[in-house]
């Protein structure tokens, strides 16, 4: 299998949720690094074994779209008042997962593209095991745009780091709290290049050219006492 080929079909392993093959969704707003909401009241550990990232990523216009999945390592939300006030939570890059029935081509395997997101051409992640995402805000949602999440109440924004970089993102949400229980269900659009994951040597490079900037991710973080 050839590199290029390899660069070109697996689009940017990370983290989401749905492909418009006309247009992707509107990529989400971003911002410098912003100081992080502190924890206050009860602090909620995350339930890794049903928290989850999904994450789709696909060519120039749509197309030969991939998707899969990222484990969550560890995480808290913190609640006051019955509010969700802060929290945050790990991701394990080494546990990438491309989901099998996005490789329809019959010289591809899901491992081998597994494998190359893990190496340093992608995420590289022996140096970076893991990338976080840290709330800094959480407002009341008025109006939830159309390609949030069913059911979105919040607008929460974080800092996300991607390969040892962090950049502020700001999403809607649905945000539940109940008496023993809190979870943060989201998706959005990211630009790669905010991170400076970047595909070959330069713009023109085919291996840079043929694939889109977005990157969709599915957030759905579940934490209880």
């Amino acid at each position: 299998m050839k590199k290029l080929s390899v660069i070109a079909l697996v689009a940017v392993g990370l983290l989401a949720a749905s492909c418009n093959k006309e247009k992707s969704a509107e990529t989400t707003a971003t911002a410098t690094e912003q100081k992080v909401a502190e924890s206050k009241g009860e602090v909620l550990p995350v339930d890794v074994a049903t928290s989850v990232v999904n994450w789709k990523a696909f060519h120039k216009g749509g197309m030969a779209p991939r998707w899969g999945t990222l484990n969550v390592k560890s995480g808290d939300l913190s609640i006051e008042g019955g509010q969700l006030t802060a929290g945050n939570f790990v991701i394990d890059m080494n546990s990438i997962k491309v989901d099998p029935a996005s490789v329809t081509e019959k010289d591809k395997k899901p491992s081998e593209l597994e494998a190359h997101l893990k190496n340093p051409d992608f995420f590289d992640t022996a140096k970076n095991p893991t990338s976080d995402f840290k709330i800094t805000s959480v407002t009341d949602l008025k109006d939830a745009p159309k390609d949030a999440v069913a059911g979105a109440n919040k607008t929460v924004s974080g800092n996300l780091t991607l390969s040892g970089k962090t950049v502020n993102v700001t999403f809607p949400a649905k945000v539940d709290v109940t008496e023993n229980t809190a979870s943060v269900n989201a998706k959005f659009t990211v630009n790669r290049a905010d991170w400076g994951i970047k595909f070959g040597t330069s713009e023109a490079d085919p291996a840079e050219w043929m694939i889109s900037k977005d990157i969709e991710i599915a957030v759905d973080v579940k934490a209880k006492k």
